[in-house]
């Protein structure tokens, strides 16, 4: 019998998945940090609340992988600092981030970890990660139908220019 004929979590893991999970949680940690840092500087809170639900997802996200890098022997990339409360007051006006940008650059994240998620499912040879990574996938296309509803809502999109047919 060969390595790949019975339970998944006891296949070994390829460099690409190593490489897939371990950047994964490398990228999560920091859009946490930089996450944590915009809860500081949105005064939106529905904005807010999207960025709070994101990091939950990522660190529980993170959770997961990591559980599976330890068990393979691999010790997951290290994790950041957290970053304390701020009250948006005390940030001066020209170095704080205003709303549309924070939202803009987490809606470029969104597309990012759509992609990150669809790269491992695409290289993975064992069931259980690529079916973990399908529900990563969501949980960001979740996100994105989040902050596409908020960014035409408060006026924040940018369009492209519109096709109106004649």
């Amino acid at each position: 019998m060969g390595v790949m004929d019975g339970n998944p979590k006891v296949e070994p893991l390829h460099y690409g998945e190593v490489t897939g999970l371990w950047s994964y949680v490398a990228a999560n940690n920091g859009l946490i940090s930089g996450y944590e840092i915009s809860v500081n500087h949105t005064g939106d809170e529905d904005l807010k609340k999207i960025l709070q639900d994101a990091i939950e997802m990522m660190k529980r996200h993170n959770k997961e992988v990591e559980e599976i890098l330890k068990n393979n022997g691999i010790t997951p990339p290290p994790s950041l600092p957290g970053v304390p409360k701020a009250n948006l007051e005390d940030i001066p006006a020209g170095a704080r981030y205003v709303d549309p940008q924070i939202s803009a650059t987490v809606s470029v994240n969104v597309g990012q970890g759509l992609v990150a998620c669809s790269m491992v499912m695409g290289q993975c040879t064992r069931e259980d990660i690529a079916k973990s990574f399908a529900k990563y996938h969501m949980d960001w296309a979740m996100i994105g139908y989040k902050l596409l509803k908020l960014n035409k809502e408060k006026g924040w999109i940018a369009h492209p220019p519109l096709h109106k047919p004649e």
